[in-house]
């Protein structure tokens, strides 16, 4: 090849290298920043390990982020009838909510009873509408220790066991702007529930949610039946979660987070979800 030829391919070969690494250092739209403002905020995603599972995950300054906001869901008001009914589903939910409102994701937020009435202590925008229970019985719920997930007005979320969540109450250093009563926990203090037999043959889909040791929120659905304490291993082990409280489990199990094309039709009673309101 004649020099002059060599040269000029040479030359050629390193605009196209200089070429290719500028473009793979610059994101495709540089005016579009907001999946990655998305991402420092909030994600669902979709796993295969331990077990199948979808789990949206809440940064830690999220919630002191005016946009953002943890709410709860319930009822509808019908002024017509002069009642209040349940939402029961999140298509009811999504409609109705103001225009500048997105619901990033949902999933329902604890036991209800037959009318969708929730069976432990629910506080929405600071009022009480269930107070909190912390008598002995059967079922999941009373498999004690159990628990609340809250948060007052900062957006500061917790979960606390039931009956330390009593006393601060009535000391009144614990003031719940939201609140929901569920059981049992699923971690305690970074200590898998007591009563939870690694052997278990009692297998579900189930739903939680953890406060995580770095500050971040997780909404955990199990996509395929597991046990008790499969769930909290998840949560205590691969998700780094000191605290973790079981909402609800086989039918009643339930989320919506379209960024991973989930949107459940069941009916349920509560719902926490996450709210973005545009300025």
């Amino acid at each position: 090849m004649p020099s002059s030829l060599f040269t000029s391919s040479q030359n050629l070969l390193t605009a196209v290298l200089i070429a290719l690494s500028i473009s793979a250092c610059q994101p495709t739209d540089q005016n579009d920043s907001s999946a990655d403002n998305t991402k420092d905020h909030w994600s669902c995603q979709s796993q295969n390990a331990p077990f199948t599972y979808s789990a949206c995950r809440i940064d830690a300054q999220t919630l002191s982020d005016p946009r953002y906001s943890l709410q709860l869901f319930w009822q509808q008001a019908d002024n017509s009838a002069n009642n209040n009914q349940p939402l029961l589903t999140f298509d009811t939910l999504l409609a109705t909510l103001p225009s500048e409102q997105t619901l990033n994701f949902a999933m329902n937020a604890g036991m209800y009873n037959e009318n969708y009435a929730p069976i432990g202590y629910t506080v929405i925008e600071g009022k009480e509408l269930r107070a909190l229970n912390i008598k002995e019985g059967g079922g999941n719920f009373h498999l004690l220790p159990n628990g609340v997930m809250w948060w007052d007005k900062s957006g500061k979320v917790q979960i606390t066991e039931s009956n330390a969540l009593d006393k601060q109450l009535k000391s009144g250093k614990a003031q719940p702007w939201y609140a929901t009563q569920s059981g049992p926990m699923l971690v305690i203090n970074n200590e898998i529930h007591p009563q939870f037999n690694p052997n278990s043959t009692s297998i579900k889909l189930r739903n939680g949610a953890g406060v995580c040791s770095d500050g971040s929120l997780q909404f955990v659905s199990s996509e395929e039946p597991v046990s008790f304490y499969q769930f909290a291993t998840l949560f205590k082990d691969d998700l780094k979660c000191p605290n973790a409280l079981f909402l609800d489990g086989g039918i009643a199990s339930a989320m919506y987070a379209p960024t991973i094309d989930k949107h459940d039709k069941k009916e349920m009673g509560v719902m926490i979800g996450l709210i973005e309101t545009k300025n």
